[in-house]
């Protein structure tokens, strides 16, 4: 049988990050993707916001690794040419509430290392952004865009040159434990075949659940509840132009962000998403809500107009948060808690999960010795 060192399963940014860092010359790596494209789920449906990890749990896994990444992301792209712009995001209040909500939100920002918002009024603000309304704002200079396409491609690119093996349209079937190495059984096609691998990684984002519980011997009780969340994205029909992401206050239960403008490297502007848990997963973009969308943008965007929102597409989160629970963190899942050596689950990497992809991958590398 085939034996390999790690096995990557799931060639999202997260999978293709860990490939990246993970290969060595005497290490054999094979990623499992079982697309014909890399990172054709959350990967590609988000907003390609590199956040500055402002609203997270202080000391959470979102909050550390979303503010270390963010400058490795940074970095990275510099290095290797990623197209991205740190264009900065104005998180804005309307009214006096909103005001005592953002002095908190400035605070959680402090407690988590992130030591740059600014607080502008509302002249500050019509400076920067004439279009849009607010009483103050926060403004986030560390905050910035980027091409996921392109992260994506090299994040590949660098992993193969390094030797790791990616194998597309490849699902992963089932798994068992046997001395201390992982009996593998992939599909290719209609060719199924076997191989051993001594490190297993599951990446498999919206997948991972269902991953682990093909692994024969994995306690099954480890295993954290999956919840869709999908969010909805419009692209605006007609000229505005945006120089800074404008985002709302945060949902008070942190389910997300706040329907946001946001804008490409393009200049093409677009709002979402917002968040409604489904039961499967389903790309369809939401119009049936349309009026309250509107109306939540036209809080700080007044000039919108319904008929200029346009379907664009629409992403789904894996979150580990039930509806009207409270927040959840990423969930790096190692020997210490299931007692497996050489297994690690990912479970419930959405955002930030984009802009903490390289600090995961790091995480990762220290808890498999690499």
């Amino acid at each position: 049988m085939e034996s390999v060192d790690i096995t990557i399963i799931g060639a999202g940014v997260i999978g293709l990050a860990l490939a990246a860092r993970l290969v060595q010359p005497n290490k054999t790596v094979v990623i499992l993707e079982q697309h014909k494209h890399i990172g054709e789920e959350i990967s590609s449906r988000n907003s390609e916001v590199i956040h500055a990890g402002i609203y997270y749990p202080t000391q959470s896994l979102k909050a550390t690794l979303c503010v270390e990444g963010k400058e490795l992301l940074y970095d990275f792209c510099q290095q290797y040419q990623v197209p991205h712009r740190r264009c900065g995001k104005l998180i804005v209040a309307n009214t006096t509430d909103d005001e005592e909500r953002l002095a908190l939100v400035q605070q959680q920002a402090i407690n988590n290392g992130v030591n740059d918002l600014q607080l502008l009024s509302s002249q500050q603000v019509k400076k920067l952004e004439p279009a849009i309304q607010a009483t103050s704002a926060l403004l986030s200079p560390s905050t910035g865009i980027i091409d996921s396409h392109q992260l994506l491609l090299t994040l590949s690119r660098l992993a193969e040159e390094r030797g790791a093996l990616l194998l597309r349209n490849t699902q992963f079937k089932q798994g068992e434990i046997s001395s201390n190495r992982f009996i593998l059984n992939v599909q290719t096609g209609k060719e199924a075949y076997q191989f051993s691998s001594q490190v297993l990684i599951n990446a498999g984002g919206l997948h991972a659940q269902t991953i682990a519980n093909t692994i024969e011997g994995f306690p099954k009780s480890d295993i954290p509840s999956l919840y869709y969340c999908k969010g909805s994205y419009f692209k605006l029909a007609g000229s505005f132009k945006l120089n800074h992401l404008i985002y709302p206050l945060p949902e008070a239960n942190t389910t997300g962000l706040g329907i946001h403008a946001t804008i490409d490297l393009a200049g093409q502007v677009r709002f979402g998403p917002d968040t409604e848990y489904i039961d499967r997963v389903n790309y369809d973009v939401s119009t049936h809500h349309l009026t309250t969308y509107c109306q939540a943008i036209q809080r700080y965007y007044p000039g919108l107009k319904k008929e200029q929102l346009v379907p664009d597409y629409a992403g789904i989160r894996p979150k580990l948060q039930a509806p009207n629970s409270p927040p959840a963190d990423f969930m790096i899942q190692t020997a210490a808690e299931h007692q497996i050596p050489g297994l690690i689950n990912l479970f419930g990497i959405e955002s930030p999960g984009l802009t903490a992809s390289l600090a995961i991958a790091n995480k990762v590398a220290d808890y498999i010795g690499v």
